[in-house]
């Protein structure tokens, strides 16, 4: 057996390594709590930074919502004053035009009575002036239905005598030879042909001239006028011709032809004075040229 002592050399990196790394994370983990004190301390102070802020702006808030909470219910204290004043204004409003329409109402319903009042006694004033009209009225009828019946009479008698007179006017022959109408031989026997209608009559009162007269559409100057034997002489100018009429008796049909009409013309002179003749042109109704 040897004595040699065995030589046991330690071996490269044992314990020393270990205490090495140890102590580097020992190192590293206090390292790493410093840092994280330190980002806590910083948040802490970012934290109350911020609390403050929320604080301030928290208490700006509720002085704003406070002034505007006041401000609210001033306005709301206003509206209501504003809205009892109108309310109140409008009562006495309401009542001063009730008052005022109760009296409007009392003006006219006394004026509506008044006129009322008027009316009537216009009515009756009215109603007794009819009442005079009327009695005035059935007085003047009364006259009048007696006129009436005195007129009638009248015209009856008129008419009467018309016809009379018309059957006691006579119908000749001309002095041409025609058939002639009604003679009449004064003015009432003159009136009645006229009222007859059967023709045109124009009476005339012609005095001796140098110049003709225009009677109707003729033309008649009177030559001559002999008063003792009731005759006279004319000149009859139609259609531009002068036509001779010599020597004719008062009440004799003078005719002539017209391009007027189909019928003749007729003159007859009643009376015969001093260069003077009166009568009558009568002609036919119908003028048609031949």
């Amino acid at each position: 057996m040897s004595d040699t002592v065995p030589n046991y050399a330690p071996q490269p990196g044992g314990p020393n390594i270990k205490v090495a790394l140890a102590v580097g994370a020992i190192v590293a983990l206090v390292g790493a709590n410093v840092f994280l004190y330190l980002q806590l301390d910083h948040l802490r102070t970012d934290v109350s930074k911020m609390r403050d802020g929320l604080s301030s702006e928290i208490a700006s808030l509720r002085e704003a919502s406070s002034v505007t909470v006041a401000t609210s219910k001033k306005h709301i204290e206003d509206l209501k004053s504003e809205l009892d004043s109108t309310r109140q204004d409008s009562m006495q409003a309401a009542s001063i035009a009730k008052k005022e329409a109760l009296t409007r109402v009392d003006q006219v319903a006394k004026k509506i009575t008044e006129e009322q009042k008027q009316q009537q006694q216009q009515v009756v004033s009215q109603i007794n002036d009819v009442k005079q009209q009327t009695t005035t009225a059935n007085a003047k009828i009364g006259e009048v239905s007696s006129e009436v019946t005195n007129v009638k009479t009248s015209v009856a008698a008129t008419k009467t005598e018309l016809d009379k007179t018309i059957a006691d006017l006579k119908r000749t022959n001309g002095d041409l030879g025609v058939q002639s109408g009604l003679i009449a031989t004064n003015s009432k026997e003159l009136a009645a042909l006229k009222r007859l209608g059967e023709r045109n009559y124009f009476e005339f009162t012609i005095v001796r001239s140098k110049t003709p007269q225009r009677i109707s559409d003729i033309l008649i100057q009177v030559k001559k006028a002999d008063t003792k034997r009731n005759r006279y002489t004319i000149d009859v100018i139609a259609d531009d011709k002068k036509t001779e009429k010599k020597d004719k008796t008062v009440n004799e049909p003078v005719q002539f032809y017209t391009s007027k009409a189909r019928q003749p013309y007729e003159i007859v002179v009643n009376q015969v004075q001093k260069d003077t003749i009166k009568g009558y042109l009568s002609t036919p109704k119908e003028q048609i040229a031949r």
